[in-house]
């Protein structure tokens, strides 16, 4: 048998696995519908990812990146000219401006590290990372609680139905930028 050389497999099946986690939720993840969904042999995706918790670190992983990656090029985030709480809750708008679909299912990976250990560490990561990239802006414990304080903003607006409320979320965040000022 000839093995086709496909460099490109690794990446379809942790984006068809972040399909099937949007679609069908962490309990309709298993190997066989990431291989059916990627349109690869069942054997790609237990050769890649041994595991499915491999499988979820992956694509928490990539999820992490897209967030990440507006914050880290967010010209306004260093720019002591303009607010922190300001500019945090205009990022904050934009990921909401992507729709709920993309951020619940964020969430569901992220909050799937309570159950399963092995993705503690991504969740902490993108914790981290974010706090890292707001520190210079305040100090390291305040870039924490901000970072918490986004993540309950997020949570509440997803888990109630309800809509961002910018305004809300500016006023709270100032607070806790500010030192409670």
């Amino acid at each position: 048998m000839v093995r086709r050389y496909d460099p490109e497999r690794r990446e379809r099946i942790i984006e068809a696995a972040i399909r099937v986690v949007g679609a069908k939720g962490i309990a309709g993840l298993s190997h066989r519908t990431v291989a059916a969904e990627a349109d690869v042999p069942l054997g790609s995706t237990t050769y890649h990812f041994a595991s499915l918790d491999e499988l979820l670190v992956a694509a928490l992983r990539r999820c992490n990146e897209s967030f990440a990656a507006t914050v880290r090029e967010s010209a306004y985030l260093s720019d002591p000219g303009v607010p922190l709480a300001d500019e945090l809750t205009r990022l904050l708008g934009e990921w909401f401006a992507g729709g709920r679909g993309p951020m619940e299912l964020e969430y569901e990976l992220y909050l799937a590290a309570l159950r399963r250990p092995a993705l503690r560490p991504v969740a902490a990561e993108w914790a981290d990372g974010l706090a890292e990239l707001i520190a210079p802006r305040s100090d390291p414990e305040t870039a924490r609680a901000l970072v918490a304080l986004m993540d309950g903003i997020s949570l509440q607006a997803l888990l109630t139905g309800g809509d961002f409320d910018a305004e809300y979320a500016r006023r709270m965040l100032a607070r806790v930028a500010d030192g409670g000022r």
